[in-house]
């Protein structure tokens, strides 16, 4: 399993937000962008409207071990933002699992 590259950057966030496509469903939201470094980049926001600190955590817990099952699948030279839904919290790993498995075939960027 190789290294997992984030977004940090507030300006990376607005231009996958701006330029990206969107996915949703209603575990998670999906934003895909091609970018020119040939890494697959990710970034997890939670908003306040999920919960406190705890539901928060648990729900970018969930996106990022059903990222990494799904990371060696995931076609080089991609921006991804998955944002978390009200519901994200309450579900198990693989329910996250098939939403975004779903989102990511859709947005064409599986291999």
């Amino acid at each position: 399993m190789s290294e997992i590259i984030t977004l940090k950057n507030n300006n990376d966030f607005r231009r996958l937000y701006n330029r990206g496509r969107s996915f949703a469903s209603p575990l998670v939201v999906t934003y895909v962008l091609k970018n020119r470094t040939g890494n697959v980049r990710i970034g997890i926001t939670t908003g306040k409207k999920i919960g406190k600190a705890v539901l928060r955590n648990r729900s970018r817990r969930l996106i990022r071990a059903a990222f990494c099952e799904v990371q060696e699948q995931i076609r080089p030279g991609f921006d991804l933002v998955f944002v978390a839904r009200s519901k994200t919290p309450f579900v198990k790993s693989y329910d996250v699992l098939r939403a975004m498995k779903k989102e990511l075939k859709d947005a064409g960027v599986l291999k």
